[in-house]
């Protein structure tokens, strides 16, 4: 019983020594325990735990038992010694490999736990690359879009300024022509003048001559 107690107990001390350092034994001993939790493996090592929990207790049990008698008869005699020692070794054991089996199971899960965490994380990491990438692509693509509609509006810019030198042009050709035209008006008026003056001047010649003429016949 004892034997096997130590070989139970340093063979978990060897499981908690390969579960704390990263190496290929411990994915091994990582699948093993995975497998072991699956099925009727938890009910199996439940039970084992269970039966070891109740000798545990029997030696305890024995072991206060043992006390009591010594205190009650005033003395131990050698019997007693050594079944004080066996039964308080084996509880010292079995306790302990109790102890550390709930270490291994402990163990396992939290570092299965954090396989599952780092998978988030790299998951989380990759589609915030992903993500990263589409806002810089986006972005790029908006500097483009930037561009090009800075370069229209540069484009419209230049041609507004070409039309509006065209229509400032336009404005003083029409100037140039309504002045123009005002001055035919007067110069038109002014030959219109002449014209009637000298349409005057030869009918007042005209009735001289007409006149010069009926004083000769009489």
């Amino acid at each position: 019983m004892i034997q096997l107690l130590y070989t139970l107990l340093f063979s978990e001390m060897a499981f908690i020594m390969v579960l704390l350092f990263k190496s290929p034994l411990r994915k091994l001993v990582l699948m093993g325990l995975d497998r072991v939790k699956r099925g009727h493996g938890p009910i199996m090592v439940k039970t084992v735990a269970g039966t070891v929990f109740v000798v545990l207790m029997s030696s305890v049990y024995s072991i206060m038992k043992i006390q009591k008698r010594s205190i009650d008869e005033g003395s131990v005699n050698p019997t007693d010694q050594v079944l004080m020692a066996k039964n308080l070794l084996e509880a010292t054991l079995m306790g302990s490999s109790l102890f550390l089996g709930l270490m291994i199971d402990r163990l396992h899960h939290y570092i299965r736990e954090l396989r599952i965490r780092r998978k988030s994380m790299e998951a989380v990491k990759k589609q915030n690359q992903v993500f990263e990438d589409g806002k810089v692509k986006e972005s790029k693509a908006l500097e483009k879009e930037v561009t090009t509609l800075q370069a229209k509006l540069k484009q419209v810019e230049s041609e507004l300024e070409v039309k509006t030198k065209e229509a400032h042009a336009s404005e003083a050709n029409a100037v140039a022509l309504r002045k123009q035209s005002e001055g035919f008006l007067l110069e038109y008026d002014r030959l219109l003048e002449e014209n009637q003056t000298l349409r005057n001047q030869l009918q007042f010649l005209d009735l001289r001559l007409s006149r010069s003429g009926s004083k000769k016949n009489t």
